[in-house]
């Protein structure tokens, strides 16, 4: 076992895949923040709101006012020197922490594929990728690898099909294989579009969608490892990722899945993408000239880079399914639904009223969460339990400095769950002012009434 172990890590394989990659995947990310620019989300989510939900852990890490656009700006540079391969290793540190700081600012804006750009953007940190048709690689051809250890393209795709299979393995309950749900609610919004709108509002259409989710999840990592279905489930990703673009506002995502998938194919197809490009661009001919064989500068610390890319893997198969270890439903609780690639499973939607009562008078007043939260804060809070606590740790501190004594913080929160019944969420005679955040479950949370399976 260790001799095939030790036998896979010394393989090599052509850089073409990983250099295409490195080239699509900062192009893609330059055009995510352009577009984040151009919508003015940076003000809207970071620079606007007074307070900010934070991720339990990392509330230190903040916006910082008008310069939250100069992150956004280092970002977008790391991201074009990751695509034309310019100083990669620094490139790539650069935007993994700058991105991830993005996505630490505010959980408000937590997205599947947000975490999905750091997972990627820090393997890519440990990644020969810019020892080939990049800048660095033309400006020292010394360092310029033809071929590079088979593993560092591997565990690309290992990721990406991570994503895909845990997608499905977590479709695969009640809500969305019996009921069709949330499917059923979002489509049928969709009956004003031109031609296909009259058939969201079909039910056989609604199961018929849930159950392809599920299966195209589970199944089309397979097509796309085997050479002779490739096509086919290429193919499939497009269309299924178009659809979703259509149907759905999930952003940049169907598109990054589209060009990520593209390191399936063989290194034939990106090598003449390549050579394309270089035809297109007037590049120089010597950037995918070489055929040395990849060789670490510093051993010891390659070495080092595959144990920490090996527990930081074992990390990200394992820890989707820290779920298990709460009582309760998922869905209703949330106690372990993020980063775990659960992806559109929900529709959930809450009212929450704040109460404010002086310990000392017992003189209670009545919050307006306009007066301190967004609408789309205010939303997003009303039904995750953990931005419930944090908004109420909040409240208790402003109207301790308003001169209340000690507040007392309890909230009524009503939350519907795919297309159920609003029903009271969280236990309305509990003080949340004093209940410190943690990983612990949350009894607080009053129990689902139903019941969802799950495989």
């Amino acid at each position: 076992m260790v001799y095939r172990i030790k036998e896979y890590l010394n393989s090599y394989t052509n850089a073409s895949t990983l250099a295409f990659f490195r080239l699509a995947f900062g192009f893609m990310m330059l055009l995510g923040l352009v577009r984040f620019a151009l919508n003015d989300w940076i003000d809207k989510f970071y620079i606007e709101p007074g307070f900010h939900f934070t991720y339990y852990g990392f509330s230190w890490i903040k916006p910082i006012g008008v310069y939250t656009y100069v992150i956004f700006l280092i970002c977008a540079l790391a991201a074009i020197g990751i695509s034309i391969g310019y100083k990669y290793r620094i490139s790539a540190i650069i935007f993994f922490l700058s991105f991830t700081y993005i996505e630490l600012m505010d959980k408000t804006t937590y997205l599947n594929h947000y975490y999905f750009v750091s997972v990627i953007s820090f393997v890519m940190i440990f990644l020969p990728a810019g020892n080939y048709f990049s800048v660095d690689a033309y400006r020292n051809p010394v360092r310029s690898f033809g071929q590079i250890p088979r593993w560092t393209i591997d565990i690309l795709k290992l990721l990406l099909a991570m994503v895909y299979f845990y997608a499905g393995l977590a479709k695969l309950n009640s809500d969305w294989l019996v009921n069709a749900m949330p499917l059923k609610i979002w489509l049928t919004a969709h009956a004003n579009l031109p031609v296909i709108g009259p058939l969201m509002l079909k039910s056989w259409v609604h199961y018929t969608f849930s159950c392809f989710g599920a299966v195209y999840d589970l199944f089309i990592v397979f097509l796309l490892i085997n050479r002779r279905t490739r096509l086919l489930g290429f193919l499939l990703v497009l269309s299924f990722h178009l659809m979703t673009s259509l149907l759905f506002p999930i952003g940049m995502f169907p598109y990054i899945m589209i060009v990520c998938s593209l390191i399936f194919f063989s290194n034939s197809l990106h090598t003449n993408v390549l050579k394309f490009l270089s035809k297109i661009f007037k590049l120089p001919a010597k950037l995918a000239e070489t055929q040395q064989i990849y060789a670490p500068r510093f051993r010891s610390l390659y070495r080092l880079s595959l144990y920490l890319l090996g527990i930081f893997l074992v990390i990200q198969l394992s820890f989707p399914f820290r779920y298990i270890l709460y009582p309760g439903e998922l869905f209703w609780t949330e106690e372990g639904f993020r980063f775990s690639w659960r992806v559109m499973l929900m529709e959930k939607a809450g009212s929450a009223q704040f109460k404010i009562t002086d310990r000392k008078t017992g003189k209670s007043i009545y919050v307006n969460n306009e007066d301190y939260l967004t609408r789309f804060q205010e939303k997003q809070m009303a039904f995750q339990p953990d931005f419930i606590l944090e908004y109420a740790h909040f409240l208790h501190d402003h109207y301790e400095s308003l001169g209340m004594y000690d507040p007392i913080v309890n909230v009524e929160c009503y939350v519907a769950l795919n297309g159920r019944l609003s029903t009271l969420y969280i236990n309305p005679e509990t003080d949340l002012s004093h209940i410190p955040e943690s990983f612990e479950h949350k009894e607080w949370i009053l129990p689902f009434k139903g019941s969802i399976w799950r495989l």
